[in-house]
């Protein structure tokens, strides 16, 4: 079990002027809401890599901070991967707290992909320097969640509401989406360097025809995930000859 987080605890002053620097698009999103619990302090949690066939499942948690805005932040997946990174350093400056959660392919095999996305979505949580009063979640499945106490024993469970679609309707949540997915893939590029015969550097590990195709032709790597359907043909497995 590895995991990547950093200790963004305090508030940075937001400065307009920061947005202005980054290059416009084309259209300006309309602006998701600041929370859903009310004077709670919230963490927006999202996932990334969860239907790839290779590679660890990344998670992320974030706290903003009271009735903050960015118009231009937004669910990952409808932002260019130039707008995400860009976002990325503004969202880690920004937050009261964040941080990332990962489960490996190992794990994943062994409690299936439901379970490893909402337990990269608890170690995240449980990196955070500040505890959070609620969590909120993109999707509909979720596990209660139990923050340890100063005397790592445990105390009760928080709050949690799923929100489908959560990603393009709150500001935590698509923030943790940013991170979820810009930190995966970086690690989806370093595998890449190791094994180029997959496409990782483009396809991130998704089900690719091109990669589909070099797993006929390579067989697996120790990043695959084993219980899946590789091939697509309804085969979970394989087995090559060293």
């Amino acid at each position: 079990m590895h995991l990547k987080t950093t200790p963004r605890s305090t508030i940075s002053p937001r400065n307009c002027t920061t947005f202005a620097s980054l290059n416009k698009e084309q259209s300006v999103h309309s602006m998701l809401q600041s929370h859903y619990y009310d004077g709670l302090i919230e963490a927006g949690c999202d996932e990334a890599g969860r239907g790839c066939l290779a590679g660890s499942v990344y998670a992320a948690a974030v706290i903003l901070p009271p009735d903050y805005q960015n118009e231009l932040l937004n669910d990952s997946k409808q932002l260019t991967e130039k707008r995400r990174y860009e976002l990325r350093p503004i969202i880690e400056r920004d937050a009261i707290a964040w941080a990332v959660g990962i489960v490996t392919p190992e794990e994943i095999d062994h409690i299936n992909i439901l379970n490893a996305s909402i337990l990269a979505m608890h170690r995240a949580l449980d990196q955070l320097r500040v505890q959070p009063q609620a969590v909120i979640v993109d999707g509909n499945r979720f596990k209660p969640w139990t923050p340890q106490t100063p005397h790592n024993l445990p105390g009760g469970a928080i709050p949690y509401s799923t929100i489908v679609k959560g990603d393009g309707k709150y500001l935590s949540i698509a923030a943790a989406s940013v991170l979820a997915k810009t930190y995966r893939d970086d690690y989806m590029r370093q595998l890449a360097e190791e094994y180029p015969q997959y496409d990782w550097l483009s396809n991130k590990g998704y089900p690719t025809k091109k990669h589909r195709e070099a797993i006929r032709l390579y067989g697996t790597t120790p990043y695959h995930r084993m219980s899946y359907n590789l091939l697509g043909d309804g085969q979970l497995s394989l087995q090559f000859e060293d």
